[in-house]
């Protein structure tokens, strides 16, 4: 007994192609010849007068199926429309089976050139690091012209800001470069031996409303210790005197959420109070002598998206801000003038650090990555990839004072050092699993740092990376900045500003 090719039923009028030997139902594979004109199995051109009846004994004839309306024409109209459904679920098998051969040959095609990528740019690193020691061997140092990641190139050409402003930074430089290079720890700066007996001391409550409640950012005036300035997801700046547990001044202006707040604190010049936010805005207040009370100077609006870094430059007279519309920008602080604007990069920016000799600026993208730019110029000095972890946002970063380090998240779950001489991850500090960074900061000495997170806030030691305090009962911490000679630890968690410091 025979079996159709395309139906998988006996044939009634059973013909063989001469071509491919299978057996069909005369008229299934006369329909296909005609929409086709292949063989319905191999695919091979296939006519009419290739198809070989097959003489069955003894002979029989289907009946002629009726013209006209009745049970008999019915039935014979179903069939064709059985035939029909027949080939074209033989189609449908076809292109199926054709389809998954495609798609599998793409996936593995994706997965070679994934291969691929991934060996040239450990090549790529391995050929940096081999680059840099030969330098560091030979006494050269690294120029920092270009795009080490092949970046498009779109900083202006020659100086990206004013002459003055250049001398004004390169004034700076020179003078605290000098400083550095004999730099020890400052005298009377707390030890790590006194940080292991810090405990909490006091804490400063029900700060900033209670809807949207929470302190996104705090910084300790450098000139007069007592006074601390916050900024809330409730979009008030508060600037908050301990000595005297009073509110000073609750600036508004922001219409949503603060990233950061910063004090202008220099000799001869007023004091200004500076903050960012989701609103795309950058605020400055400065205290008005007739009144005694903090006034708006001036809002800058450069940017297209939320201001996500605010860095006061070692010069005292220049603000940076960096944004999450891949851009970042340089502003007088004298007459609140725009000085220079960055072209447009590939990845939005989360955070900003600027050195302390002023020259150079870090911006971390939620791309895991670091990018370091020379300030005069505007050029891309560096990039700084950490090792191949799951992608996360690198929110918060910090320069050590010493100018050789920087401190920044390195994963999910860890916080690294990056060594700048060597542009190579010096050492990663491991927070457990389930450690969320919100923040981390240098104190001025270089021989501390601290991390904020979910899960409290925790100070280890530069150079032995001993953990040496570890405050948890406040609960998560925002933000996280040191007192007057390290000697006291601020931290914010959820309204509260808590205090940690040697016991009195």
């Amino acid at each position: 007994m025979f079996f159709c090719a395309i139906s998988g039923e006996p044939p009634q009028d059973p013909v063989i192609s001469s071509k491919s030997g299978h057996v069909y139902e005369r008229r299934l594979v006369l329909k296909y010849i005609t929409e086709n004109g292949t063989d319905p199995v191999t695919g091979e051109k296939l006519e009419e007068s290739d198809l070989v009846s097959v003489k069955a004994s003894p002979n029989a004839v289907a009946p002629r199926p009726p013209t006209h309306s009745s049970i008999p024409a019915l039935l014979t109209a179903l069939q064709n429309e059985w035939d029909a459904l027949v080939l074209e679920t033989f189609t449908l098998k076809q292109q199926y089976n054709s389809t998954r051969q495609e798609l599998s040959y793409a996936l593995y095609s994706q997965d070679a050139a994934s291969r691929v990528i991934a060996r040239l740019m450990r090549e790529r690193d391995a050929a940096r690091e081999a680059l840099a020691n030969v330098q560091a061997s030979m006494g050269i140092s690294a120029a920092p012209s270009g795009d080490v990641e092949m970046a498009e190139q779109s900083a202006p050409a020659g100086n990206a800001l004013p002459e003055k402003v250049i001398a004004d930074i390169e004034e700076t430089h020179q003078a605290l470069s000098a400083l550095r290079k004999k730099r020890k720890a400052p005298p009377g700066y707390a030890t790590p031996a006194q940080v292991k007996t810090f405990s909490s001391k006091h804490t400063i409550p029900s700060l900033h409303s209670a809807s949207p409640a929470g302190i996104t950012s705090i910084r300790v005036s450098s000139t007069n210790p007592t006074q601390l300035l916050t900024g809330g997801n409730d979009g008030i700046v508060q600037l908050y005197d301990r000595a005297t547990d009073k509110v000073l001044a609750s600036l508004k202006g922001h219409t949503k959420k603060i990233h950061h707040v910063a004090f202008r604190e220099r000799d001869g010049h007023p004091t200004l109070l500076l903050s960012s936010g989701a609103d795309k805005l950058a605020r400055v207040w400065s205290i008005d002598s007739a009144s005694g009370e903090y006034r708006p100077r001036t809002t800058i609006k450069t940017h297209k998206g939320e201001v996500t870094g605010l860095v006061v430059h070692p010069t005292s007279t220049l603000v940076v801000l960096a944004s999450q519309d891949k851009t970042y920008s340089l502003h007088d602080l004298n007459d609140f003038s725009q000085l220079y604007r960055s072209p447009a990069a590939e990845e939005a920016y989360s955070s900003l650090a600027v050195h302390p000799d002023g020259t150079i600026l870090a911006v971390g993208t939620p791309t895991s990555t670091i990018h370091i730019y020379d300030v005069r110029s505007g050029d891309i000095a560096a990039t700084l990839v950490p090792p191949e972890n799951t992608p996360f946002t690198v929110n918060s970063l910090s320069f050590s004072e010493n100018g050789y380090h920087l401190l920044a998240p390195n994963s999910l779950s860890s916080v690294g050092i990056w060594d700048l001489r060597k542009q190579k991850l010096g050492h990663s500090i491991p927070l457990g699993d389930g450690f969320k960074v919100n923040s981390v900061v240098y104190d001025y000495s270089a021989q501390l740092l601290g991390v904020a997170g979910n899960e409290g806030a925790r100070v280890y030691a530069h150079k032995t990376w001993e953990e040496l305090a570890h405050f948890e009962e406040g609960g998560e911490v925002s933000d996280i900045t040191f007192g007057a000679e390290s000697k006291e630890i601020w931290g914010a968690s959820g309204r509260e500003v808590r205090i940690w410091g040697l016991a009195e």
